[in-house]
């Protein structure tokens, strides 16, 4: 049994240690600058104006020479500056996961997991992820319903036509208790893509919170600006 606290505190996880090598950038996307912003700051901006959070960690590569920089232009108190980034997704969420115990969160308390490079992600939407699932006994993520029809390839042809009814696109954040999450990664391994997917593959089934279409991952080159338009117009 996970021990209480009360009352359950929020905290908040971004990793930021990858490079995006799809978005042929010559530096990390993270740090490129979307409607005259470092990517990752828009990021940070909507996660400080969510009153309830506790805490954020922002975990980086150990050799990570970018972010001392862009934190003294563009401060962000909520968040501490963790250099325990790993080689991939997973293992730099569970080093976040760690910090956060170590720094006195509880088991109990909740973390919402975030990509850095969804900037178009709004105060709005964390608030509603976290109403949504601070009673529930999983937590749940983000989550956006498939409105494209869903095709299967194979050596470059369609194979079949995919249902597409009951299909969702994953989205951040993901919120889940700090222990169970932290168990389910240290079980399942690096390979899992997202925080949803370490706890299903424990037995568990997370909440889909609707989102919005805007809050997609900036992946590749065109993605750019389609986000700076994006951001643009909420000025």
């Amino acid at each position: 049994p996970l021990h209480t606290h009360s009352p359950l505190r929020f905290f908040a996880v971004i990793p930021c240690a990858g490079f995006g090598s799809r978005a042929g950038t010559a530096t990390p996307k993270q740090y490129q600058s979307i409607a005259g912003l470092p990517m990752v700051v828009h990021t940070l901006q909507s996660f400080a104006g969510v009153t309830r959070l506790a805490k954020g960690i922002l975990v980086v590569a150990p050799d990570d020479v970018h972010m001392d920089g862009v934190l003294a232009a563009h401060p962000q108190p909520l968040f501490t500056l963790s250099r325990t980034g790993g080689a991939t997704r997973a293992e730099s969420v569970l080093a976040g996961l760690h910090e956060l115990v170590a720094q006195g969160a509880n088991e109990a308390d909740w973390v919402l997991v975030h990509d850095a490079a969804r900037c178009l992600v709004t105060s709005e939407q964390i608030n509603a992820l976290i109403d949504a699932c601070q009673n529930d006994a999983v937590g749940g993520l983000l989550a956006h319903k498939l409105a494209d029809t869903l095709k299967v390839e194979v050596n470059g042809r369609v194979d079949q036509t995919v249902d597409r009814a009951d299909k969702w696109l994953a989205q951040t954040p993901q919120m889940f208790r700090i222990g169970v999450l932290l168990r389910a990664l240290e079980q399942v391994g690096s390979a899992v893509t997202d925080e949803a997917s370490a706890i299903e593959a424990v037995g568990l089934h997370p909440l889909l919170v609707p989102g919005d279409a805007q809050n997609f991952k900036v992946t590749y080159p065109e993605d750019f600006a389609l986000a700076a338009a994006i951001l643009n117009s909420r000025q």
